[in-house]
């Protein structure tokens, strides 16, 4: 499994949303350092609760819906493809029904 900080390493100037999960030191000054803004509530068993755009994380859950709606395509979910770009190619195809319907 690959650490969070591995793979926003690449990440500059941007909004980076996520759960209470996240809420690790190491990986919210790595992201101040990229320039990216940080929206992940604190953890509940912190002594002091960090302030987050509530706006934004609350905007979350669509993005979470999509996914579970693209999921629902057997192909997708299964992988049935065995090439990337067919994979890929079925992924903007339910994008587009799902954004369609």
């Amino acid at each position: 499994m690959i650490p969070a900080g591995a793979l926003v390493s690449g990440v500059t100037d941007a909004y980076l949303i996520g759960d209470r999960a996240y809420d690790a030191t190491s990986l919210r000054e790595q992201l101040h350092k990229q320039g990216c803004r940080v929206v992940i509530p604190s953890n509940p068993t912190r002594p002091i609760q960090r302030r987050y755009d509530r706006v934004l994380y609350k905007l979350r859950h669509r993005i979470e819906n999509f996914f579970q709606r693209l999921k629902r395509f057997r192909r997708i979910a299964t992988r049935y493809d065995a090439l990337a770009y067919t994979f890929f190619g079925m992924v903007h195809f339910a994008a587009v029904l799902i954004w369609i319907l």
